[in-house]
């Protein structure tokens, strides 16, 4: 994947294992930022430290059912998308692929990078024969729900993000091409 003419400074490119300790700084710093609202507690801190490290990027990275496209600018990744092949919705339509992350550095968002990682994973999903991703997303995280209705995703039900005895709704969304 190189760069798109259309997508001035945007550079797409599949994820390599050498990635692994780049994505997992990059998860964290968009998923503390984007959900640790109130301070740290050592449930998150926790969760943070065993599910976003680059051990674990390093095995996803290595497994055929999960596909890594990373935006790469100069200096390295500022944004990723992450699709799971093979998982159906918790509920509602959908195909069996997921979108299980998209991440851009909140410093380098405004620039398009989310859009043309969304598309390329949409392409993705399309060749994969999967036409109808799903995704999920906090349901506090309105910037994110609306930019997924944007961009052609219809909200199709509700799910939970479970932490400890912790609970936390999410909104469960399902690309709709005929949306676009």
């Amino acid at each position: 994947m190189a760069a798109d003419p259309n997508r001035a400074g945007i550079s797409l490119r599949p994820a390599r294992l050498d990635d692994a300790s780049s994505l997992a700084a990059l998860a964290i710093e968009v998923w503390v930022g984007t959900y640790l609202r109130h301070g740290v507690n050592s449930l998150f801190a926790n969760y943070v430290f065993a599910e976003l490290t680059p051990a674990r990027f390093y095995s996803l990275l290595q497994q055929k059912c999960e596909t890594f496209i990373v935006s790469q600018n100069l200096e390295g990744i500022d944004g990723f998308i992450r699709i799971t092949e093979g998982v159906k919705p918790p509920a509602g339509p959908g195909s069996a692929a997921e979108i299980a992350t998209l991440y851009v550095q909140p410093r380098h968002q405004g620039r398009r990078l989310g859009r043309a990682l969304l598309q390329a994973g949409l392409q993705r999903c399309a060749d994969l024969e999967a036409p109808a991703p799903w995704l999920t997303t906090n349901s506090e995280n309105t910037a994110a729900i609306g930019f997924y209705q944007r961009m052609g995703f219809e909200i199709t039900g509700k799910t939970a993000f479970c932490l400890g005895t912790q609970s936390y709704p999410n909104t469960l969304l399902t690309y709709c091409p005929e949306l676009r």
